[in-house]
């Protein structure tokens, strides 16, 4: 899996109610458990929940009853279906008791709800308030699920293989080989290329495309599990870099025929095969596929009734690394035109092509990245985004002509927008948020951009707290030029005469982006807790980032933590140029990525960080999984001094202060190997780290535990800082 997916995951909000502050309790700060994500007595902004198109309505959950609304003022909000309703519709009128809201869905065919409920997956038409069909399920050993198009079967993945599943509950098993070795139907290449499933359906319903996937050539790392009487492995099929990687076919499963044929994707063996696409008659399927090397990628064709490669469409190489996405979006009204996400420029941009080949134009353009492809407006003459055109901190919508031609800004509001279009492409669901406003839903007119209605507004939860100032800025990177972003954060009751420890909190990995204008700027709980005891706390994207173009994120390649460190040493710098800062007291503190940074800032600067704590830390990125590793690294045999000089084992004897390592015991992202190996390496130097574990944790320590986590962070830094 991506290196910054899970570790992203610690900063999601979630919705819960606020409640008003006893008097008694007003004019102090949160406490950490009020800070922190996971915790019963979590702070958290309201929003409406489960906001979501039904056609072109809106819906959302209030309590146990679902709400529909329509943009046009002449049809007010009014209840659709209640949880009681839903229960009695499937015959479970009785398990209704206590429900406190309407239970979790999605939208199919823009008008139906998917809800998985005891042992089935139902599709109910809210309108009609009827059953439309019930699929078999079987609950937490279910691997994948997917409906296909107009409802007419399901497919779904147990113990590895593929079940096709019928409205009226019954199923037939397709595959009977699968393993742990031989894995069918889920996600491949550990989540990267913007892969997040494995069963694809053709348009019409008529075929299922799955991904398979050997991995029977890649060697186990072994996860032991302690909380039973006695341990127990779980084998991880984990490609490590330079080592043998799986191999994985597409399959075209045909439902008229119960003919399963397997496309001749051919040698070699060791490649990606990412962003499935299918034609819109269903008579063709599109592959992007990519090289070990990760540095060429081709866009082909195949015939899904013999597997036959039919030809190439076009080519894209880059010297660095090649990392597409982003599957072909076909034009509304014209099926053999379609457009491609890339950044062939140097910064991720919409383009325009047909079916032969041909680029048709390019429809974005700018020193700024498209990071959202929402769909297609008036007929598909008009497209809408998500980019960061305003700045690299913020999130705003556009719509632009298919030529390019003509544009518009739908969300001007400098803050994070993020959107869903309506199916008649109409209107925008938005919410929205900024350093100070913490949630707001709105509706807005995609032809003129005008906000024609706030759904919901949320209060600030923190707003009879005493909380820290955060202010945005920019510095200069080390190569003199290129502006980076920050955050920082000032202490409580801050006195402009006092100096106060500093805390650099850090990821600068690719895929990642810290520095948001975002309500309380992005920041976690931690952060802000820190910075209520005292501490000043601050973030700095330097290069490798993401989001900032191609140029600014590849200088990491073959070096990485090299430039990214440079960058941080300018952000340090900038600390000791206020006056407020006590320079003989900074700390440094990161997961993942952040972890790995943490941990070589501890051993290539001692002068400077005397605290540091360093979470999920990749330590040798040759026992890290192929897919990132490589893309980033290449191969150790292609690169064995840039390996060696990321291998902080081998710098083990250069720690001078206190660093807190912090491992989840069964991560399956970065194996637990890394932090072991590199205490190893300390005792044999004579150096001493502190080190903590969490049982039974992957690769963030989330829920309840999390109060934990973040205590024992903050501990460390008041103990030692």
């Amino acid at each position: 899996m991506n290196i910054r997916t899970l570790a992203l995951l610690a900063m999601a909000t979630t919705t819960l109610a606020v409640t008003d502050l006893p008097a008694q309790e007003q004019h102090r700060s949160p406490s950490l458990e009020e800070y922190t994500l996971g915790s019963p007595k979590a702070l958290r902004r309201t929003s409406l929940r489960s906001l979501r198109w039904l056609g072109s309505d809106y819906v959302y959950v209030d309590s146990t009853r679902l709400v529909l609304g329509s943009p046009t003022a002449a049809h007010p909000e009014k209840t659709l279906l209640t949880q009681d309703e839903f229960l009695a519709i499937i015959g479970e009128a009785t398990k209704g008791a206590g429900a406190k809201y309407f239970a979790p869905f999605s939208v199919v065919e823009g008008k139906l709800l998917s809800i998985s409920f005891g042992k089935k997956h139902y599709l109910i038409d809210p309108q009609t308030k009827k059953q439309v069909a019930a699929f078999e399920r079987v609950g937490r050993t279910e691997q994948a699920f997917e409906l296909a198009p107009r409802a007419k079967h399901a497919v779904a993945v147990r113990d590895n293989n593929l079940f096709l599943l019928s409205p009226d509950g019954s199923s037939s098993q397709l595959t009977t080989d699968g393993s742990p070795t031989l894995v069918y139907g889920q996600s491949v290449h550990q989540n990267e290329f913007g892969i997040s499933g494995g069963l694809f359906w053709s348009p019409d319903g008529s075929r299922l495309a799955f991904y398979r996937m050997d991995q029977s050539m890649v060697s186990a790392y072994p996860l032991v599990h302690t909380n039973v009487r006695k341990a127990t492995e779980e084998k991880l099929y984990y490609p490590m870099a330079g080592m043998p990687s799986h191999h994985v076919t597409l399959g075209i499963y045909d439902v008229a025929s119960g003919k399963t044929t397997y496309l001749k994707t051919g040698e070699p063996k060791e490649k990606y095969l990412t962003n499935i696409s299918w034609a819109p008659d269903s008579k063709t399927i599109y592959i992007a596929e990519v090289n070990r090397e990760q540095n060429h990628m081709d866009l082909k064709a195949y015939d899904p009734a013999t597997g036959d490669y039919i030809k190439t469409l076009f080519s894209e190489h880059n010297d660095k690394y090649i990392e597409p996405q982003w599957p072909m979006r076909f034009i509304p009204g014209r099926d053999r035109e379609f457009v491609w996400q890339t950044r062939r420029d140097g910064y991720t941009h919409l383009y325009r092509y047909n079916v032969d080949g041909k680029l048709l134009g390019q429809i974005t353009r700018g020193a700024w990245e498209v990071t959202d492809f929402l769909g297609f407006a008036d007929g598909g003459k008009t497209l809408v985004y998500t980019s960061t055109q305003l700045s690299p901190i913020d999130r705003v919508v556009s719509s632009v002509s298919l030529d390019g031609r003509k544009s518009r800004l739908l969300t001007p509001q400098a803050g994070w927008h993020s959107a869903q279009l309506s199916a008649d492409g109409k209107h925008l669901l938005d919410t929205y948020e900024s350093l100070k406003n913490p949630t707001e839903n709105r509706l807005v007119a995609v032809a003129s951009g005008k906000a024609l209605a706030t759904l919901y507004q949320s209060k600030d939860p923190e707003a009879d707290f005493i909380n820290p100032e955060i202010t945005f800025g920019t510095i200069k990177a080390a190569d003199g030029t290129t502006d980076l972003h920050y955050r920082l954060l000032k202490p409580t009751n801050f006195d402009p005469a006092k100096k106060y420890p500093t805390i650099v909190y850090v990821y600068n990995g690719p895929h990642a982006q810290l520095v948001q204008n975002r309500f309380h700027a992005g920041c976690l709980g931690w952060d802000l807790y820190m910075a209520t005891k005292g501490f000043v706390v601050f973030t700095v994207d330097g290069r490798g980032s993401a989001h900032r173009g191609a140029a600014f994120e590849q200088v990491i390649h073959r070096h990485l933590g090299k430039n990214e460190m440079a960058d941080q040493m300018k952000g340090v710098d900038f600390l000791k140029s206020l006056p407020y800062v006590d320079a003989d007291r900074i700390g440094v503190a990161g997961w993942s990525y952040g972890g790995f940074m943490t941990t070589n800032l501890m051993l290539t600067h001692p002068e400077v960080f005397k605290v540091g704590v360093a979470g999920g830390a990749v330590t040798d990125w040759a026992r890290y999984e192929i897919m990132y590793g490589e893309r980033y690294m290449d191969s150790p045999q292609e690169n064995p001094e840039g390996y060696k000089e990321t291998n902080l084992s081998l710098r083990a004897a250069n720690l001078k202060g206190r660093l807190l390592l912090i491992h989840g015991t069964i991560d399956p992202t970065v194996v637990w190997q890394h932090t072991q190996l590199f205490v190893d390496a300390c005792v044999k130097a004579g150096t001493y780290p502190d080190y903590m574990i969490y049982p039974e944790h992957k690769h963030n320590v989330l829920g309840v535990d999390r109060v934990h986590l973040n205590y024992t962070m903050a501990r460390y830094f008041m103990d030692h800082l």
